[in-house]
C-alpha cells in the first residue's frame, strides 16, 4: 500500500492524532469483532495485523468534518474473524494497529489484541464436603476451569449467592477458595463454586458442609437436702446435658448426670428436767428449796427448752424453824468434810495410774525411738510470760548435735517374727540389705544409686526412673519428716504421727520426665504440674501427708476444671479429684497457691494435675529462656529460646542440658500467658545492626503450632535463631527479640552483650542450688518442736464460745477457706499446723506464728517447762 496524502494545505503543518483507537476483543463462538480506528486531521489511515497491512478492499472508510474546528476526520473499521486468528494460533498472539500518515509525518494506534474466548468443562479443584465443630473455621477450596478471559467465581450456599459485603463471617480469598471465620449453626448446606466469563458459567459438585455441636454439662444443681429428717440418709444434685445441647451428630456428654452423697441430718433434741434435788434444810426464814436442771437431755439443734420451774420453795412450821438451823449446821459441815477428803482420795489414785502408765509406754517404744529425741535441747524453765512480745518461746528447737539415733535390725514391727516387712494394703519394698539403717542428726544416710538400683528391681516400679538426682528417699517413723527433690520445687512433708507408732517405713519421692510417662489427654486438657510418683503405693497412713508442687495455670479456678489424676496399679490413669468440688470424705484434698499447689493425700501413689479450660480466656505461664553459645570461634552465631511450662522442675531440666551444650544464659527469663485462643506463639528478631550482622532465617518470625504448647507430651519447646556476622573482628551483638500469641500478649528481650565474653554462665543466680538435705526425719524435719505442737494442738482444739480455737487460727493463717476440711479431722489444729509446715519450711518465721497464737489469746501454749528428771 502507497498511501497518498489528501490532506489541504492549511492543515499540512498538523500531525495526525487518533481519537478513537482499536481495543482488544474476544471471539465468542463463531461471531467475529469489528475494529475501529479514527484520526484528525484526516488522513490516509489502514490497519496492520501482526506486522502485515491489511488489504485497502477490506477496509470500511468514513469521512467527516469536525464542526468545531473544522479539522477533517477519517474512520476506518476492519473485521476479523475466527479463521484468521485461528491461522497464526500458536505462533504468537493475534494483534491489529492502526497507521495514519501526513504530510508532517506518521503515528501509530496501540495494539488491540484479538483472542478467541473459551471456557473449559471441568475445575482443577472442587470444593469437599467437611463435618465441623461449631466455632471452628471451614476452609473450602475452589480452582475454576481455565478460561479465556479468565473466569469470575462465586460462590453459592443452597442456590444463594454468598455475599461476604454483607455478612463478615465469610472471606473469599484470591484465590478463589471460601473461608468461614467462625462456624455457625445456620452456616450447615451445600456450597457450589461457580465460574462464569463471556462464553458460559459452571458449576462445581456441591459441598456439604455440617456444622455439629458436641454436648457440654450445665452447672450442678445445688444439693437437694438431707432425705432424712434425722439420721444418716442421703441427698442429690443433677446436671444435664444442655450447655450446649448436642446437634447434627454432635457427641454427648460423658460422665454421670446425677450424684448422691451420703448425708446426716442432726436431730433436733428436746431438752428434759433431771429429778429434783432433796429439800434444803430450813432456813432461817423459815423457808426450804430444792432445784432441778434442764439437763436430761440438754436441748440442743433446735430443740425445745424444758418448760416450768426449775427452783420450788416451801415454808416451814413454826416449830421446825429453830430445830432446823442446828440440825442444818451440823449435817453441811459433815456433808462438806467428806466431799473433800473423797476428793483427795481420788487425785491420789489418777496421779498414781498416770504415772504407772507412762513408765511402761516408755518401755514399750524404747526400741523405735530414743524418748530423748524429743526432749534433748528443752531445758528448765521457769519463765511465765506476761506479754505477747515474749513469741521468742516457740523458737526453742531441740539440740539434735548431741544426740545420736540408729535405728539397728531390719525394718519391722517389733511384734512381727516373719523376718520380713509385712503390709497389708499393698506392695512395698523389700527389706534394706544388711538389716541396717542409721539417722544422724536428723538426716538419713545411705546410697542413692543403690535405692534407685533396689526400686527397679520391685515389678510394681520398673516404670519409674532412674534419674538419681530427681529422686529423694528416707526412712520414718511416727515422728515423721520430709522428702525434697532439690531446685524441682517438689516436696514431701510426712507429718508426726501419719506413721501408726511401732511402724517404720522407707519412703521414696520422684519426678518423672517426658520420655518416661505421657498422660492421656483430650480436647482442652493441659498439663499444668509435674508428673509425682511417691511411695511405695500401698502403705498405711494414719493422716495425711502433704505433696507440694509447682503448677503452671493463672490460678483462678474461673477459668479451669482442675482435676488430680492418678495411675492405678494397670497404668490407666484415673481422676481422683476435681478442684472446687472436693469432698471431705475422700482421701485427697487439694490447696491451690498462686504457683504451688498442696495435695492433702491418704494414699502415695503417681500423680498430677491436669487442667482443662472453660473459656478462651484461661492462660498457662510459660517461662521465656535465652541461651547462646558460650564460646564462637565462626561467623555463624546461636540464640536457642526455650518456650517452657513455668514450673521449677522443666527450668531445672533445660538448665542441666544446656550445661551439657556449653551454653549460656544471656537474658533473664521472662513469663508470658499463653490462652487457650488457638493461636500460635510467634517469635521474630528485629533491629540488628546490619552493617555487622544479618539473620539466616528466610521468614520474618518462626512460629509454634498452639496444640504443640497446650497438649503436646514435650513441656519445654524452643527456637533457633542462626545469625551471621559479617566479620569475625565484630563481637557486640544488640538487637530485640519478641515473642508473643497472635492476638494475644507479648514479651521482648532488649539484647546488648559481647559475644566473646562468657559473663553469665548456665548456673548463674537463676538456678538457685538448694543446699538442704534432701531427706530430714524426726525434729529437724519441722520448725515447730514436737511437744510445742502438742500443746498448741490440745489448746485449739477445743471448740471455744468466743470463736478463740482453731477456726481464728485458720483465719490469721488466711486458710478459711478449707474449713470444712480442717473440721472433718480429729485434730483441725494439727493439720492446720501441717500445712504451714509445708508452706514455710525455708522462709518460715516462727515468731510469727508466736504473734498469731497470741493475738488468739493462747500464749500458755506456747510455754513448755521440762523438769529436771525428764531432761
Amino acid at each position: 500500500v502507497s498511501p497518498e496524502s489528501t490532506l489541504p494545505a492549511a492543515f499540512s503543518d498538523l500531525l495526525p492524532h487518533f481519537l478513537v483507537e482499536p481495543e482488544d476483543e474476544f471471539i465468542v463462538k463463531n461471531k467475529p469483532v469489528m475494529l475501529t480506528c479514527r484520526s484528525t486531521p484526516a488522513t490516509q489511515i489502514y490497519f496492520k495485523c501482526n506486522g502485515e497491512w491489511v488489504h485497502q478492499d477490506d477496509h470500511l472508510i468514513e469521512r467527516t468534518v469536525d464542526p468545531a474546528t473544522a479539522l477533517p476526520i477519517m474512520q476506518v473499521t476492519i473485521e476479523i474473524t475466527r479463521q484468521q486468528v485461528e491461522k497464526i494460533f500458536g505462533l504468537d498472539e493475534y494483534w491489529c494497529q492502526c497507521v495514519a500518515w501526513s504530510t508532517t509525518g506518521t503515528q501509530k494506534s496501540q495494539k488491540a489484541y484479538i483472542r478467541i474466548a473459551y471456557l473449559r468443562k471441568n475445575f482443577e479443584e472442587e470444593p469437599q464436603g467437611k463435618e465441623v465443630a461449631l466455632d471452628e473455621e471451614v476452609l473450602l477450596r475452589c480452582h475454576p476451569p481455565e478460561g479465556v478471559p479468565q473466569a469470575e467465581v462465586e460462590w453459592q450456599r443452597n442456590e444463594d449467592v454468598v455475599n461476604p459485603a454483607s455478612d463478615p463471617n465469610f472471606f473469599i480469598t484470591t484465590d478463589h477458595n471460601l473461608v468461614i471465620k467462625k462456624a455457625r449453626l445456620a452456616d450447615t448446606g451445600n456450597y457450589t463454586c461457580v465460574a462464569k466469563n463471556i462464553v458460559a458459567r459452571r458449576k462445581s459438585t456441591s459441598a456439604t458442609v455440617l456444622v455439629y455441636v458436641n454436648g457440654g454439662w450445665s452447672t450442678w444443681t445445688t444439693w437437694s437436702s438431707c432425705s432424712a429428717v434425722c439420721g444418716r440418709g442421703w441427698q442429690k444434685r443433677s446436671r444435664s446435658c444442655t450447655n450446649p445441647t448436642p446437634l447434627n451428630g454432635g457427641t454427648s456428654c460423658e460422665g454421670q448426670n446425677v450424684q448422691k452423697s451420703a448425708c446426716v441430718a442432726t436431730c433436733p433434741v428436746d431438752g428434759g428436767w433431771s429429778e429434783w434435788s432433796k429439800w434444803s434444810a430450813c432456813g432461817a426464814d423459815c423457808s426450804m428449796w430444792r432445784s432441778r436442771e434442764c439437763t436430761q437431755p440438754s436441748p440442743g439443734t433446735g430443740g425445745k427448752d424444758c418448760q416450768g420451774l426449775d427452783l420450788q420453795s416451801l415454808n416451814c412450821t413454826s416449830e421446825q424453824c429453830p430445830q432446823s438451823e442446828t440440825v442444818s449446821g451440823a449435817e453441811d459441815v459433815a456433808l462438806y468434810v467428806g466431799m473433800v477428803a473423797v476428793a483427795l482420795c481420788l487425785t491420789l489414785l489418777l496421779i498414781v495410774v498416770v504415772l504407772v502408765y507412762r513408765r511402761k509406754k516408755e518401755g514399750l517404744d524404747a526400741d523405735v525411738a530414743d524418748s530423748s529425741i524429743l526432749t534433748t535441747g528443752f531445758q528448765p524453765m521457769g519463765i511465765k510470760p506476761s506479754k505477747p512480745e515474749n513469741s521468742h518461746l516457740l523458737t526453742i528447737q531441740p539440740d539434735l548435735t548431741t544426740t545420736t539415733t540408729s535405728y539397728q535390725g531390719t525394718l519391722r514391727s517389733r511384734h512381727d517374727a516373719t523376718g520380713k516387712f509385712s503390709m497389708t494394703n499393698g506392695p512395698l519394698l523389700d527389706p534394706l540389705p544388711n538389716g541396717s539403717h542409721t539417722l544422724h542428726n536428723g538426716k538419713l544416710n545411705s546410697d542413692p544409686a543403690e535405692f534407685v538400683s533396689r526400686l527397679s528391681t520391685q515389678s510394681y516400679f520398673k516404670t519409674l526412673p532412674r534419674d538419681v538426682a530427681n529422686t529423694s528417699y528416707g526412712t520414718f517413723n511416727f515422728l515423721g519428716g520430709r522428702l525434697t527433690i532439690p531446685n524441682a520445687g517438689i516436696s514431701l512433708l510426712i507429718p508426726p504421727e501419719a506413721i501408726p507408732r511401732g511402724k517404720i517405713y522407707e519412703i521414696y519421692l520422684t519426678v518423672q520426665r517426658k520420655e518416661d510417662l505421657r498422660l492421656p489427654l483430650a480436647g482442652c486438657q493441659t498439663l499444668l504440674s509435674p508428673v509425682v510418683s511417691c511411695g511405695p503405693p500401698g502403705v498405711v497412713l494414719s493422716r495425711p501427708v502433704i505433696l507440694s508442687m509447682d503448677h503452671c495455670s493463672d490460678a483462678c479456678l474461673d477459668n479451669w476444671a482442675v482435676r488430680l489424676k492418678k495411675q492405678n496399679y494397670e497404668g490407666a490413669w484415673e481422676d481422683v479429684l476435681l478442684m472446687g468440688e472436693e469432698l471431705v470424705s475422700e482421701p485427697y484434698y487439694c490447696q491451690l497457691e498462686a504457683e504451688t499447689c498442696r495435695l492433702f493425700s491418704e494414699q502415695l501413689g503417681t500423680l498430677a494435675l491436669v487442667g482443662e479450660s472453660l473459656h478462651m480466656g484461661a492462660a498457662k505461664r510459660l517461662r521465656l529462656v535465652l541461651f547462646s553459645d558460650a564460646y564462637c570461634s565462626t561467623l555463624e552465631y546461636n540464640i536457642r529460646v526455650y518456650c517452657m511450662d513455668d514450673t521449677q522442675d522443666v527450668f531445672k531440666e533445660v538448665m542441666q542440658m544446656e550445661r551439657q551444650l556449653g551454653g549460656r544464659l544471656i537474658d533473664e527469663p521472662h513469663v508470658l500467658l499463653f490462652k487457650d485462643s488457638y493461636h500460635n506463639l510467634r517469635l521474630s528478631i528485629h533491629d540488628m545492626p546490619q552493617a555487622h550482622w544479618r539473620s539466616k532465617l528466610l521468614a520474618g518470625y518462626q512460629e509454634i503450632p498452639f496444640y504443640h504448647i497446650w497438649n503436646g507430651s514435650q513441656r519445654y519447646l524452643h527456637c533457633t535463631f542462626t545469625l551471621e556476622r559479617l566479620s569475625l573482628s565484630t563481637c557486640e551483638l544488640t538487637c530485640q527479640l519478641c515473642v508473643w500469641q497472635v492476638e494475644g500478649e507479648g514479651q521482648s528481650f532488649g539484647l546488648d552483650f559481647n559475644i566473646a565474653k562468657d559473663t553469665r554462665a548456665v548456673d548463674s543466680e537463676f538456678l538457685l542450688m538448694d543446699t538442704n538435705a534432701t531427706a530430714l526425719a524426726g525434729p529437724s524435719a519441722f520448725q515447730i518442736p514436737y511437744l510445742i505442737r502438742q500443746k498448741i494442738c490440745s489448746s485449739l482444739d477445743a471448740p471455744c464460745p468466743n470463736g478463740a480455737d482453731w477456726r481464728m487460727l485458720a483465719q490469721r493463717l488466711k486458710l478459711e477457706r478449707h474449713m470444712s476440711f480442717f473440721a472433718s479431722k480429729a485434730s483441725p489444729t494439727s493439720v492446720i499446723l501441717d500445712l504451714w509446715e509445708a508452706q514455710h519450711f525455708h522462709s518460715g518465721n516462727i515468731n510469727q506464728l508466736a504473734t498469731v497464737m497470741a493475738d488468739i489469746g493462747k500464749q500458755e501454749a506456747m510455754i513448755f517447762l521440762v523438769s529436771d528428771g525428764e531432761c
